[in-house]
């Protein structure tokens, strides 16, 4: 079978920055929604009308990946917003509850980069952003998507993004 939307292709990759430095390594392979939401555009592009056992490497200006880095996205938030337990690396959908700088995409995910006993630095930017990368990629499997999935437009839990531009965890996988 062809790779062409809508299907379900599975994949093996290895990815790393600029300079050659390992990011992620996925060696089992893992099911993404070909035509959705699942899958950088530039891979699509690579991937369509290609077949099993296809493999390319690309390399992904940070406009083709997850974005040029905005400081925007950054800011300060007073510690006595958050409970003891915050930690650098731990996650929020949106600006915390709470929250005193105004007008901040809700719909970004902000990580946790420092904490000081006064403030917390908060950051919506994707931790890709702003970087050029290497992926080496493998078809492993081609298959038709079922209903719910071209319904869903992806092949995992709703508001999970896979290897997707916009603003998402430090997991790409």
């Amino acid at each position: 079978m062809l790779i062409s939307a809508p299907c379900v292709v599975s994949l093996v990759w290895r990815l790393e920055d600029a300079q050659g430095q390992l990011i992620d390594e996925l060696t089992a392979p893992v099911e993404f929604f070909f035509g959705g939401d699942d899958l950088l555009a530039k891979v699509e592009e690579a991937l369509d009308g290609q077949e099993v056992g296809f493999q390319t490497q690309l390399h992904l200006e940070p406009e083709h990946a997850f974005g040029e880095y905005n400081p925007e996205l950054v800011f300060f938030e007073p510690a006595s917003v958050f409970d003891d337990k915050l930690q650098p690396g731990m996650q929020f959908e949106g600006p915390p509850e709470g929250a005193t700088t105004e007008g901040l995409p809700a719909d970004a995910i902000y990580t946790v980069t420092e904490v000081y006993p006064e403030h917390v630095v908060l950051d919506g930017n994707h931790p890709l952003a702003g970087i050029a990368l290497r992926l080496d990629v493998t078809v492993r499997d081609v298959r038709e998507a079922t209903e719910d999935e071209i319904e869903a437009g992806s092949v995992s839990e709703p508001g999970i993004s896979i290897l997707h531009s916009a603003p998402g965890g430090s997991d790409l996988h």
